[in-house]
């Protein structure tokens, strides 16, 4: 139990010197993405052959013996998920990727025992054939800069001295010992954080808001209902760094005068749900949670409050009613939870990866932080990369890097070699961005004046074969499906919008039906009550904006360029690569195809439902769509 601050920096300097006698670190990721690919097996298995070959090894810091040379850890996640399940060696930053429980007595023997690196399991560069070791050193990171995630992948999530090792809580140490209130205020107001979840606001001004404002019981929320499709990075955060997320509520909770906070996390992240209690029950068990932190006479609890899914409830008023017990919908602002939030009192509510960020920028200053991003968004921005690009996964950037940085150069470019046709940035409230957009800087302001928004992170890369009528119409679904249907605006009108959708992918709509759906997306942006109701309509605005050829050609033509809406299609035999085989005749469900033995066949396009089975059995290619 620490019960004073030279209890902590005792603690700090025990758990360091530990590290440094660490002649070798094994770091298995055990992020979602790599325990789903067979991580912890991997774990295991270096657990088994260590033991196996009598080599000593520690897997906690400071309670275990510290004369082993060896320690083997779990680690949250490194980001290039598409390679996972990764391990990296320190201190030489060795990165192995996709690497099997079968690999493992072949990298202690080459790795451990000879320090030879294993190749095979080393990134190739796909265009040079370069075999790169560390994982600095590897393309998808070298444009990257790591604040919010910069202990995933160093760290063990689940040791308390392993974050203390790598400074965990100094920052809060300098708060509660060396800064009032409105000084920590003030650093955070200077830094220019603003928030990672969406919208955007200042951190500071939301501080200083409910610092200001009247009542003694106040609350701090952690935002981790992260429902957007494909979007993972407050996952990655709270199940890598899940002390970071604490520390950031505990110096917000001193900065506005709170000693109680929530974290809402949906019940889907089973990981991070169990990594957020053990880390809570472990600052509690250690003095870093409770009565008295320290000595210093801020006190400061943390509770676990598990969401059913609801997308809705990322907002923070619907939040604040699940909390509360209530059905997840949001209210009318003002009052803004800063003034009347959790049970009527004062309430910050910051997202996990703007909550990443204060510990950091109080350690080091506003001013180190600023020399990343831009004036008007300073700092980093998480972005889930993913989509048709060759290399998905989790990446962190300075704000004010170009989409065509990220997609390329950390991406790698389009799968196939495939040409790019857009980006869907921001999640289901975002927009689509087109190859114009390339070079525009990826921060808050500039991406609303393109129509988008940065959102919690989410970004889906676009290939050439898509249908930008059809990925408007999947996202429209999504939001629809998760109206919360208190306001009429989004209720019906993201419903009449997925109508109209529907009746442009499958040829059925009129020129009328265009200017309603433009004209009713306008209304719902308008007119809905809550912040993901305003912004549903994006991703049909700025397709209808950047594609409205393609809106054209399904309507006019009745026909989709990209050959994906299904009844706009029509089926066709190659008379000249037709051999005649009968194999699409004899696997068409309801015999449209005909012909004789070792003549081309034709297709009846009465009796066709275009299935495609008829193109995916043709061995010759001579089934085509027009």
């Amino acid at each position: 139990m620490l019960k004073s601050r030279q209890d902590l920096q005792a603690l700090a300097e025990r758990a360091g010197k530990a590290l440094k006698k660490e002649k070798l670190r094994i770091l298995v990721c055990a992020g979602t993405g790599c325990v789903a690919n067979g991580s912890l097996g991997v774990y295991e298995a270096f657990r088994e052959e260590l033991a196996r070959r009598e080599l000593p090894y520690k897997v906690e810091l400071v309670r275990e013996e510290e004369d082993a040379g060896t320690a083997l850890n779990i680690s949250g996640c490194h980001g290039f998920c598409q390679m996972g399940p990764l391990v990296r060696f320190e201190p030489q930053g060795v990165l192995y990727l996709k690497v099997r429980k079968e690999d493992v007595p072949e990298i202690v023997e080459e790795h451990i025992l000879h320090n030879r690196p294993v190749e095979r399991l080393l990134y190739h560069h796909p265009v040079t054939g370069q075999v790169v070791a560390r994982e600095e050193d590897i393309p998808f990171y070298q444009n990257q800069v790591r604040i919010a995630l910069e202990l995933c992948g160093l760290v063990n999530p689940e040791d308390i001295n392993d974050y203390i090792a790598h400074g965990g809580y100094r920052a809060l140490e300098k708060t509660l010992f060396e800064m009032t209130p409105e000084e920590v205020i003030t650093e955070i107001l200077e830094s220019g954080l603003r928030g990672r979840g969406g919208a955007g606001f200042p951190t500071g001004r939301k501080w200083a808001f409910a610092r200001s404002a009247a009542g003694e019981k106040k609350y701090v929320i952690c935002n981790g209902d992260e429902g957007d499709p494909g979007a993972f990075m407050d996952r990655s955060v709270m199940e890598g760094a899940p002390h970071r997320v604490l520390e950031g509520m505990m110096i917000a909770g001193y900065a506005i005068g709170a000693d109680e906070g929530y974290i809402y996390v949906r019940a889907e992240y089973p990981l991070a749900v169990k990594r957020l209690k053990k880390a809570v029950a472990d600052a509690e068990a250690a003095g870093l949670l409770g009565d008295n932190i320290l000595g210093s006479g801020f006190s400061f609890r943390i509770h676990i409050k598990e969401g059913a899914g609801a997308f809705v409830c990322g907002e923070e008023t619907a939040l604040i009613a699940s909390i509360e017990g209530q059905r997840g919908m949001p209210r009318p602002r003002p009052p803004f939870p800063a003034q009347s939030g959790l049970w009527g009192c004062p309430t910050v509510i910051n997202n996990v990866e703007t909550l990443a960020n204060v510990a950091p920028i109080i350690s080091r200053g506003a001013g180190w932080f600023k020399q990343y991003g831009t004036p008007g968004s300073p700092g980093t921005k998480t972005f889930a990369l993913a989509g048709q690009v060759a290399h998905t996964g989790l990446v962190e950037v300075p704000m004010g890097i170009t989409l065509r940085e990220v997609v390329f150069s950390i991406g790698g470019g389009l799968r196939e070699g495939k040409k790019f046709k857009a980006v869907q940035i921001g999640g289901p409230s975002g927009g689509c961005l087109t190859e114009q957009h390339l070079d525009l800087p990826l921060d808050f302001d500039s991406l609303q004046q393109a129509g988008a928004m940065i959102g919690s992170g989410g970004m889906v890369v676009i290939g050439q074969d898509s249908c930008m009528v059809e990925v408007a119409r999947f996202f429209m679904t999504f939001v629809q499906n998760e109206s919360c249907g208190k306001c009429v605006p989004c209720r019906e009108g993201t419903r009449r919008m997925l109508e109209l959708l529907t009746k442009i992918t499958r040829g059925k709509a009129t020129e009328d039906d265009l200017h309603l759906l433009e004209e009713l997306a306008l209304v719902v942006k308008d007119g809905a009550l809550c912040g993901l109701g305003k912004t549903a309509p994006n991703p049909v605005l700025t397709t209808l904006r950047y594609f409205r050829d393609e809106y054209e050609a399904h309507v006019r033509d009745k026909k989709c360029p990209a050959g994906v809406c299904k009844e706009l299609l029509s089926y066709f035999i190659d008379r000249e690569k037709c051999r005649g085989c009968g194999l699409c005749a004899r696997n068409c469900p309801v015999e449209a195809i005909s012909g004789e033995k070792k003549q081309p066949h034709v297709i009846d396009p009465v009796k066709c439902i275009k299935c495609g089975t008829c193109m995916e059995k043709c061995k010759f290619g001579a089934v085509y769509t027009a």
